[in-house]
């Protein structure tokens, strides 16, 4: 007897792959270039097993200048390497619908799951973002790259301690002569008020015309409430806003496995299943990705599981520089409104 079957309603490797490319659509720090998607990471997610991916690279030549010495010989010199290395994650989420519920609603709750998961991993992935964010700015070796002008107390707060034109200007030249890679910022909201009562928000069209982006002397501003805030030891409110360069993180996501489940409806990344006694239906997704910010080792030194939780993220004894300060695309300013 012909029937519609869950099958001719989600295809599951049509479904991993919208939700791959409209994961990256919708996310704030994709849209303005501070993640980039990286094609190797593509394929190392997609081939590689493991926990890590380990990047090798050569130091730049750094040797003082020599003269010529008819009486000493050249000092011989040698390139040196390092290496970064990026974790890779491993994370699912499953949702479930009762037939009960789509019966009384008169709606399909389960076509409302896949028209907002891409929205819902694109909220998870700036979390990440942010988490890696946190650990990183609390290793001693971005110390370079970090900016502390904030008081601990409302007394002490002045044009000084907040986010302005002079200090972010200040914030830039961390960077010193590689200032000009910052292209974007992202902000708490109430850092982006008080920058607006100052007038110093612009905004302009987009490149259709139909929405206005912020910008910040000349940067794209992101507004995100998920931005670290903390009260002050004595009082008032210390906020962090970070300076992004194009590519600042790298993310590379696999197609798991897209052969059927034995036993089951779907494959490795989607799968459907039901509870028949229950009338419940289930939907998983299952991701395989990597999510690296560019040239700060993730050392793994307090990881408990396969993939690092967002808490482990944030741990700075799980982060290391490698590269130069100023070939790391982000600067963290701590300052008060």
């Amino acid at each position: 007897m012909a029937k519609t079957a869950v099958a001719d309603i989600i295809i599951p490797t049509e479904f991993e792959k919208y939700a791959i490319e409209r994961t990256a659509e919708l996310a704030q720090f994709g849209q303005c270039g501070i993640v980039e998607s990286a094609p190797e990471f593509d394929r190392i997610a997609a081939e590689a097993g493991g926990r890590e991916v380990k990047m090798p690279f050569w130091k730049d030549l750094t040797a003082t200048r020599q003269l010529l010495s008819d009486s000493a010989p050249l000092t011989v010199n040698k390139i040196t390497t390092d290496q970064d290395i990026a974790r890779i994650q491993n994370d699912a989420q499953v949702w479930s619908v009762n037939h009960l519920a789509k019966v009384i609603s008169g709606d399909d709750p389960m076509q409302a799951i896949v028209d907002l998961v891409a929205e819902y991993w694109a909220r998870t992935d700036e979390g990440l973002i942010v988490s890696c964010l946190k650990g990183m700015f609390g290793a001693a070796s971005l110390a370079g790259n970090l900016l502390a002008i904030h008081s601990e107390s409302v007394a002490g707060q002045s044009s000084a301690t907040r986010l302005n034109g002079a200090t972010f200007v200040d914030a830039c030249a961390k960077l010193g002569d590689r200032a000009d890679r910052l292209t974007a910022v992202a902000m708490h909201s109430a850092t982006e008020a008080a920058l607006r009562k100052l007038d110093l928000i612009d905004f302009i069209p987009d490149s259709e015309g139909k929405a206005m982006l912020r910008t910040f002397q000349g940067r794209r501003v992101v507004v995100d409430d998920n931005l670290p805030t903390r009260a002050g030891t004595t009082d008032g409110t210390v906020y962090t806003t970070y300076l992004f360069g194009q590519g600042a993180f790298a993310k590379g996501s696999a197609m798991l496995e897209s052969n059927p489940l034995q036993g089951g409806f779907g494959t490795e990344g989607v799968e459907m299943a039901r509870s028949a006694l229950d009338s419940d239906t289930l939907l998983i997704n299952r991701r395989r990705y990597i999510l690296h910010p560019r040239g700060v080792k993730f050392t793994s030194a307090s990881v408990a599981a396969d993939s690092p939780t967002n808490a482990e993220l944030e741990n700075q004894a799980n982060w290391v520089r490698v590269w130069e300060n100023k070939n790391v695309r982000v600067v963290a300013v701590t300052h008060n409104n």
